[in-house]
């Protein structure tokens, strides 16, 4: 069991449709069972919208770009430089442990989320940035999420484990 206070949410982003420009939001409305108002997903118009998954929402760790930008660890010949946008994952958050929240519960400011299962990185995601990310990214490439209670989120907003997180 990891032990884990809680983190912070940075940055909230939606795409109208797949392959859209993400556009930064300064608050989202989630709501349960659909998605954030707005979002591809909750359009129904992903990438992936027509096959049976979980992708009300997505969680990114700003960490990850950060150690991209280091090139740590060294997978690739130089380092990789993305901005919170180019991830194409809902939240960016910093100071959550991503990785064992599978099957967990938090809140991130009033709405609670359950993961669902680890993002993988995707060939499509390389080709629509012409970057190499499929290995640098593996085993660090998001979280989603579905949404047991909705609300307002905002950057800034808390993200907190609950009883069982």
């Amino acid at each position: 069991m990891i032990q884990w206070s809680g983190g912070k949410l940075l940055h909230i982003h939606i795409a109208p449709s797949a392959s859209y420009e993400m556009e930064e939001l300064q608050q989202a409305e989630l709501i349960a069972g659909k998605g954030i108002v707005g979002d591809r997903y909750y359009n129904g118009t992903g990438t992936y919208s027509p096959k049976p998954d979980v992708r009300e929402v997505t969680l990114f760790d700003i960490d990850v770009l950060d150690a991209l930008a280091r090139n740590d660890p060294p997978l690739q010949k130089e380092a990789i430089v993305l901005t919170p946008a180019d991830h194409r994952r809902n939240l960016t958050v910093q100071g959550v442990p991503l990785n064992h929240l599978v099957g967990k519960r938090f809140r991130v400011g009033e709405v609670v989320l359950r993961g669902g299962r680890l993002n993988f990185p995707c060939k499509y995601l390389e080709e629509l940035l012409g970057m190499p990310l499929y290995l640098p990214l593996y085993n660090r490439s998001g979280l989603n999420c579905w949404i047991e209670s909705g609300g307002i989120i905002r950057p800034g907003d808390a993200v907190e484990p609950l009883d069982d997180a």
